[in-house]
């Protein structure tokens, strides 16, 4: 027996002890054999040190490593070819339609996740079909053509992903990313299947109890994706680190900066964003420019500074021309957004200029579809 530290930790290494998470879960069971993504596990859960047998540990040939290896680089050769065929051939119909084609297979993987394998297949070639439309999405704009308050999880999901693809643009991030991250958005919430349903819509206060329930999804859903093909690590350290924060008051390992990994900090813009803008069983929607002020007061200290200012800039500066309606009712069209106040436009109802940013107790309340 022997406590080894996680940097001398090599693959081969066999546990006699559990490997728990700083929530107290089984991260990984006494008799396992160290793998190479083992150690990414542990690495990404901060396991500083772990108790191995020194007698029994067994190193992996390099013949075990390369074949396997081979296997696992031609099996996703395959799914990645077949994928682009699907996708090439695809009778593509609306966005709407695509849209809602989504919603029905993010339902049934979270209705499956836990008891069946997550279907991966199916979720990116929707996904990639989906974003072939891409081009008709607009943050601001865009409301699902049917949602039902209980669905709010799906359309969160769905409407995470996409935001999440336009930001990772945005962002310049390498074009290999872009549909990962829309990967990371879509599941970065897979683990709230495991959670009671009604904590999750539940209007009230939660206890201590219940709140540390909830948090646990965080967990839930990086173990349920650890396993899954097709995606990367980003993904699944998405699902574990969405609700970290910059300046490290955030869960479940308290993160801080860079620690939190650059999918993460998208996704979490992505998320707060359509958790807010989108209706709940227990309150109301919230206007996307309202939402664009909050997420930008929580920047300081909490979200990535540079990827909000990347994201309201860009979602706001095509908006020329938008009809709205202000917090008062009058409905105008925005005619000129100021670069240093991006959700606080000029205004223009009925010949007048508003400039909502002299006329702070003015907001825009709704953004109304084209007519």
């Amino acid at each position: 027996m022997a406590l080894m530290s996680i940097i001398d930790l090599k693959p081969g290494a066999k546990l006699i002890k559990d490997v728990q998470t700083p929530l107290g879960g089984i991260l990984l069971p006494k008799g396992k054999v160290i793998l190479p993504r083992d150690l990414e596990i542990l690495r990404a859960f901060l396991i500083q040190t772990v108790d191995i047998d020194n007698k029994q540990t067994k190193q992996p040939t390099s013949l075990e490593f390369k074949n396997n290896k081979d296997q696992e680089t031609d099996k996703q050769e395959e799914e990645e070819a077949k994928l682009e065929q699907i996708v090439r051939l695809a009778d593509l119909t609306s966005f709407d339609e695509e849209y809602d084609k989504m919603i029905i297979v993010i339902k049934k993987a979270f209705n499956e996740a836990g008891t069946f394998e997550i279907p991966i297949f199916e979720l990116r070639t929707q996904l990639a079909i989906l974003i072939l439309h891409i081009k008709n999405y607009q943050v601001l704009h865009f409301t699902p053509p049917s949602i039902k308050k209980e669905d709010y999880v799906y359309h969160n999901a769905v409407l995470t992903a996409l935001t999440s693809y336009v930001i990772a643009q945005w962002c310049k991030l390498p074009s290999k990313d872009w549909v990962q991250v829309a990967l990371a958005g879509l599941l970065h919430n897979i683990g709230n299947s495991k959670i009671d349903q009604s904590l999750l819509s539940s209007p009230n206060s939660l206890s201590d109890t219940e709140e540390e329930e909830i948090r646990k999804h965080t967990t839930y859903g990086y173990n349920i994706l650890k396993q899954v093909k097709a995606i990367n690590d980003g993904v699944r350290l998405t699902a574990l680190q969405h609700h970290e924060k910059i300046d490290g008051t955030g869960y479940p390992l308290k993160l801080v900066g860079e620690q939190i990994h650059i999918y993460a900090r998208i996704v979490a813009v992505a998320d707060i964003f359509h958790a807010m803008t989108l209706e709940k069983p227990y309150r109301g929607s919230i206007s996307p420019y309202q939402v664009l002020e909050q997420i930008l007061q929580e920047s300081f200290g909490k979200l990535d500074p540079k990827i909000v200012q990347i994201f309201i800039r860009k979602a706001t500066q095509f908006h020329h021309g938008t009809i709205v309606c202000l917090s008062d009712g009058r409905r105008g069209s925005i005619i000129f957004t100021d670069r240093d106040h991006p959700t606080r436009p000029m205004v223009s109802v009925e010949g007048t200029i508003i400039n909502l940013v002299a006329e702070r107790q003015l907001y825009i309340k709704e953004v109304l579809p084209k007519q």
